[in-house]
């Protein structure tokens, strides 16, 4: 019996299969550029499953699966209440007998491990407080397309030490990269996270509280909000700690002049990142945003066995 593919961590994936997946995103692109219908899902279904909500997160999944000829249900927690009105293993044991495929959007990587083990079906981590593993993979995407090979390259992050660091860690030990986060202390990534990556990367590591010396010579310069969501009692506390890290014109004028600045989006403007790069020529926040699109197509033609 063939193993069912989840993707729930880059950590799981290594770089040929990866490779694989970001070319058939290119590939399936190309096919809607040029208005060529690709229903490698016809008749799939896929449920989408949220606990945190989110825009880019749904309308991707959700016109992915239309794309490829599929169908997406949107469930929140108020249909399930996932480990209170009703257990994870029952949830996955039920989905399993419905749908072809699930993506959660929670809080727990414990509970989207348990889901994955509780079901037959593929299931995709659409994001977790400890990774975010869709969106650093579109990222490649975004970052391919504009030139950038993924070997050699510096990638820059400033700010807090989030589920996208830890996503950027896992693919650094697939990926020869240099990686270099620059955040203030007390919210630096996970330890355990960062000596995983340092175990099997091949490129340099980076973790300082300089963001001079993060940004210094980075081809890709990446930032979040500094506040994430479940973390709102903090907000005021972090906008006095992290100004520092802000991606504005000055600090951006240390990286390659070529680079290209990213966001994942919602962005806190005039806090994170200023308006005059976000909107400037070095940044491809809102391209990187619609690849979210074709980069999970990929994803999802991967897990559900038709790529």
């Amino acid at each position: 019996m063939t193993r069912k593919k989840d993707f729930l961590t880059l950590a799981d994936y290594g770089r040929e299969e990866l490779e694989g997946m970001l070319d058939l995103a290119a590939k399936l692109k190309e096919s809607w550029r040029q208005g060529r219908p690709e229903r490698r899902l016809a008749d799939k279904i896929l449920a989408c499953v949220f606990l945190k909500p989110s825009l880019r997160t749904r309308v991707s999944f959700e016109a992915a699966m239309w794309h490829l000829g599929g169908h997406a249900l949107y469930i929140t927690d108020a249909e399930i209440g996932l480990g209170k009105r009703e257990s994870v293993y029952d949830v996955g044991q039920v989905l399993g007998r419905m749908v072809h495929g699930i993506m959660i959007r929670t809080f727990s990587q414990e509970s989207v491990v348990e889901l994955a083990q509780a079901t037959p079906i593929p299931v995709i981590n659409g994001l977790t407080d400890l990774v975010h593993p869709c969106q650093v993979f579109c990222d490649m995407l975004t970052i391919r397309e504009n030139g950038l090979p993924l070997d050699g390259i510096k990638v820059a992050y400033l700010g807090d030490g989030n589920n996208l660091v830890h996503s950027w860690l896992n693919a650094a030990a697939s990926f020869p990269f240099d990686f270099s986060f620059g955040g203030p202390a007390g919210y630096h990534p996970q330890p355990e996270v960062v000596e995983r990556a340092r175990s099997r990367a091949r490129g340099r590591i980076t973790i300082t509280e300089d963001p001079q010396e993060a940004i210094r010579g980075a081809a890709v310069v990446y930032t979040d909000t500094w506040t994430s969501m479940g973390q709102e009692a903090e907000t005021e506390k972090r906008i006095k700690v992290f100004p520092a890290f802000q991606v504005n014109r000055q600090l951006l004028a240390l990286a390659d002049p070529k680079a290209i600045v990213m966001h994942c989006l919602p962005a806190h403007r005039g806090q994170e990142i200023t308006d005059e790069v976000m909107d400037g020529p070095q940044s491809v926040v809102f391209d990187q945003a619609g690849n979210r699109l074709h980069g999970q197509k990929a994803i999802l033609a991967h897990c559900l066995g038709a790529s």
